[in-house]
């Protein structure tokens, strides 16, 4: 190999300055990609991240005034078939009123209502 690097500079295709050179060369081009991935980086969590705070909602405008949304039913009031909203945009909340099918052709979701009925004996 130390044969091979004489040559080389015996050739004139490695002079003493161009190791350096090639050094100073290697240090630009890893500073060069440090930052495009650092600036990669940052453009990637500003547009693509879905971080917890850049997430959109799910209840658009049901009881906005309350911290939590809950809604209880005792079984005996339901009747035989009771149908209730899971994506949050039926008018008559928590009843369901079909809005789901509108929600699901616009945003290609598969969310459907939570129905529940007696068993019949």
């Amino acid at each position: 190999m130390r044969g091979a690097a004489r040559a080389l500079c015996a050739a004139g295709a490695m002079g003493p300055g161009q190791n350096s050179a090639v050094r100073v060369e290697w240090i630009a081009a890893v500073s060069l990609a440090a930052g495009a991935a650092a600036v990669g980086y940052l453009a990637y969590k500003k547009f693509l991240s879905k971080d917890k705070c850049c997430k959109a909602m799910v209840n658009p405008h049901i009881q906005k005034d309350n911290p939590k949304v809950v809604h209880a039913f005792d079984m005996e009031d339901l009747g035989d078939k009771a149908v209730y909203c899971r994506c949050w945009r039926s008018k008559k909340f928590p009843l369901c009123d079909g809005s789901h099918t509108k929600h699901n052709e616009e945003t290609g979701d598969n969310v459907g209502p939570l129905i529940i009925k007696r068993k019949e004996a």
